[in-house]
């Protein structure tokens, strides 16, 4: 059997099952367990499946994801939102125009900003409140808050951000992905990404390892477009993407 028909024969068996061991594969394959522990390396390296002890499970696009509670996601991945949030606070200079997303770990990066000279503006209506009660100079974009999220979002946020040119934008993402890009999973929030990415000298997208690879409904950037600062990168692929600091390193 070719390399290629045997992933086309794995993926469509994991496509089955959802998940397989290297022993079931070997015998239905009828080839070493060695070859099958290298076609999985091969096809996890490239996210077609996750390799596990023993053998392998499904990788499902997230296209269609919902979003869930705000208060739900800032609990999730809390240490790696805190080394990632802590890192990009350093970025900052006196005269900066700063741009931060709605999103839980762009929330947890006001916690560690030091820079009262720099001003800020955001569609976190959580984002606003934490930066002014920190006395920070805050401001908020004009819209539709989005109970979720509780992000602003609409054309009069769009119409806000294209007044502005920003020296650097600190975005979250639901999803990151070579071929697609950024992605979120709602077009009105998509569209605000997109103008406060294309009205920035420089974007940072603040992401834990888990974005990685996954695709949602909406795409807001290239890749190249954001520097990624995440905890770690599951696929050395994506360093020849773009500009990426890994803060575990």
């Amino acid at each position: 059997m070719l390399t290629q028909e045997r992933y086309q024969t794995i993926l469509q068996l994991l496509g089955e099952r959802e998940a397989v061991t290297v022993a079931e594969l070997s015998a239905q394959l009828c080839i070493s367990e060695s070859t099958i522990r290298r076609d999985l390396n091969y096809l996890d390296d490239i996210g077609k499946l996750r390799k596990v002890f023993g053998g392998a499970t499904a990788v499902h696009p997230s296209v269609g994801a919902t979003e869930t509670a705000f208060e739900t996601r800032e609990g999730e991945m809390s240490e790696e939102k805190t080394a990632i949030a802590r890192y990009a606070a350093t970025l900052l200079y006196d005269d900066d125009f700063v741009f931060i997303d709605a999103g839980t770990t762009t929330y947890r990066f006001i916690d560690f900003l030091t820079n009262r000279k720099a001003n800020y503006i955001t569609n976190g209506v959580a984002h606003s409140r934490k930066l002014s009660r920190m006395g920070f100079n805050t401001y908020i974009i004009s819209g539709r808050v989005k109970p979720v999220t509780e992000a602003v979002v609409g054309a009069s946020g769009i119409d806000t951000l294209s007044r502005f040119q920003f020296t650097k934008a600190f975005m979250g993402t639901n999803g990151i992905d070579i071929d697609a890009g950024y992605t979120t999973t709602e077009v009105d929030e998509g569209a605000i990404k997109q103008a406060a990415v294309r009205n920035s000298y420089m974007t940072f997208v603040l992401a834990d390892h888990s974005k990685f690879r996954r695709v949602f409904p909406v795409i807001f950037s290239d890749i190249k477009k954001g520097c990624i600062i995440t905890d770690a990168v599951p696929d050395a692929r994506y360093l020849a993407a773009t500009v990426i600091k890994e803060v575990n390193k």
